[in-house]
């Protein structure tokens, strides 16, 4: 078994899709240990991953934890590397074998994201062509560009960076945590790149809450502004969800639910050192 990186799935009662799943990461050549943490399942998850994929480490919580259980699951992890996939993602043979590589090469290097190849028409994910296209600069040697965002069914963690930096903030939903921990990590001396070369495929549900999605999104961009980024910036973006939630429903609840916080969250507030913010003033003036 790989002793370099393991491969972590965070579920809840999506067990068919997670079976299917796990039938790919198990076929790998790499053969990475294989975390599957599940959050509260009441389908019969665990047992029926238990029965079908023995060498599969299961960690049933018996609360739904959320984004915490992908910090969970790392600290569960006995490798050096994590690569996260979703339920209904998995790594293409090679790819974490490329990851291993780059971290070695590039010491670093705290967080590697992949291609992410959608569906069978294997359209390439939006959040991966802003990546490619990335305008951000890095002083060090990186494996393809610099960046300040991933998509988490798909990158790669230095565990001991991850640990360190206290994992991702469970206030936060899943979807929205990888902005925030992006700049933590760059303002700890990490950096952050993309492999185009490390490809994952990903088959999203047709069927998603994306009202609900919107509603965290929302919640979680503002708590974001506020955590790290100057006032201006902070104010100037609450400004402009202020206006949008004028005319969207979803949009506004996410934006009450932010506020209802927000006494709660200032004595947290942690502003970017000035290279960080500059660096976030990059991506926003490019798009």
């Amino acid at each position: 078994m790989n002793t370099d990186i393991s491969v972590l799935i965070i579920t809840r009662n999506r067990v068919e899709t997670l079976l299917w799943t796990l039938t790919h990461l198990v076929a790998l050549p790499e053969e990475p240990p294989i975390i599957v943490v599940d959050n509260a399942s009441t389908d019969g998850t665990p047992e029926r991953v238990r029965a079908a994929f023995p060498t599969v480490n299961v960690v049933a919580l018996s609360t739904n934890q959320g984004l915490n259980s992908r910090n969970i699951g790392v600290r569960a992890a006995q490798t050096p590397l994590v690569a996260f996939c979703d339920d209904d993602s998995f790594w293409e043979p090679g790819a974490l074998t490329k990851a291993v590589h780059y971290f070695r090469q590039y010491t670093h290097l705290g967080v590697l994201a992949g291609k992410v190849l959608l569906g069978e028409e294997e359209r390439l994910e939006p959040v991966c062509e802003a990546m490619r296209d990335s305008p951000l600069t890095s002083q060090l040697p990186l494996p393809g560009p610099a960046i300040l965002g991933f998509v988490c069914c798909a990158v790669v963690i230095r565990r001991q960076a991850f640990l360190a930096m206290g994992g991702f903030n469970q206030q936060f939903a899943i979807a929205g945590e990888e902005r925030l921990f992006s700049v933590d990590m760059l303002a700890s001396g990490w950096s952050l790149s993309y492999a185009e070369d490390m490809v994952c495929r990903h088959y999203p549900s047709p069927v998603r809450d994306c009202s609900h999605r919107i509603q965290l999104l929302t919640r979680d961009t503002l708590w974001y502004y506020w955590l790290r980024r100057p006032w201006y910036y902070a104010l100037r973006h609450t400004l402009h969800i202020q206006q949008r939630s004028r005319y969207d429903e979803n949009v506004r609840k996410g934006y009450r639910a932010a506020l209802r916080v927000l006494l709660s969250l200032l004595p947290k507030r942690r502003v970017v050192p000035i290279h960080v913010e500059r660096q976030i003033l990059k991506i926003e003036s490019f798009y």
